[in-house]
C-alpha cells in the first residue's frame, strides 16, 4: 500500500515559491529539502494543505490563496512615523527594511514605502499579503507517521 502524508507526518519537500507574476521569492531545489510537521503552523496553511495526500516523489504546482498564504492586506499596519524618531545615523530609502518598537516592547518589522519632508510611512505587512503565491512542491519523503498531535514541550 503507498503511503500518503496526513496531519501531522514530518515530510521533508522540495518546492519553490513564485509570486503571480512569476518572480521565486523562495525554494529549496539545489540547496536542501525542507523538513516539517503538517499541522503544526511551520509553514502556511495553504501549502500545509496541499502536502495532505502525496505520496513520496509525487509532485504538484497549487495556488495559494492570501487567507492561506500570508495574510490579507491590513492597511492598520501602515505607520507615519517622524523623521525626529528616527535615529541620525539612519538615512530611510524606499524599500529599505524598517524595526519599530511599539508601546508594549514589540519588535516590528516592515519596509519604508514613503518619505516625505518630516515623517516616513513604513509598511508592516509582509510583502506577499494580500496576494496569491504559486508553489511548486514535490513531497520527498515521510519522515515519521502522523495521526496524533505532538507532544508539547
Amino acid at each position: 500500500m503507498i503511503r500518503t502524508a496526513k496531519l501531522f507526518d514530518t515530510v521533508k519537500v522540495n518546492y519553490t515559491g513564485r509570486s503571480e507574476d512569476g518572480s521565486v521569492f523562495e525554494s529549496s531545489v539545489g540547496i536542501l529539502p525542507l523538513r516539517f510537521t503538517i499541522g503544526t503552523g511551520e509553514v502556511v496553511k495553504g501549502f500545509e494543505n496541499a502536502v495532505i495526500g502525496m505520496c513520496p516523489g509525487e509532485k504538484k504546482t497549487v495556488v495559494v490563496q492570501p487567507e492561506d498564504g500570508f495574510g490579507l492586506y491590513d492597511e492598520g499596519l501602515v505607520f507615519e512615523i517622524s523623521r525626529d524618531d528616527v535615529s541620525d545615523e539612519v538615512e530611510p530609502s524606499i524599500g529599505m527594511d524598517f524595526e519599530m518598537v511599539d508601546e508594549e516592547g514589540n519588535v516590528i518589522d516592515g519596509v519604508v514605502v514613503e518619505i516625505m519632508a518630516d515623517s516616513i510611512v513604513i509598511d508592516a505587512n509582509a510583502l506577499l499579503a494580500g496576494k496569491n503565491v504559486i508553489y511548486d512542491i514535490e513531497l520527498i519523503e515521510i519522515l515519521s507517521p502522523g495521526g496524533h498531535r505532538p507532544a508539547r514541550s
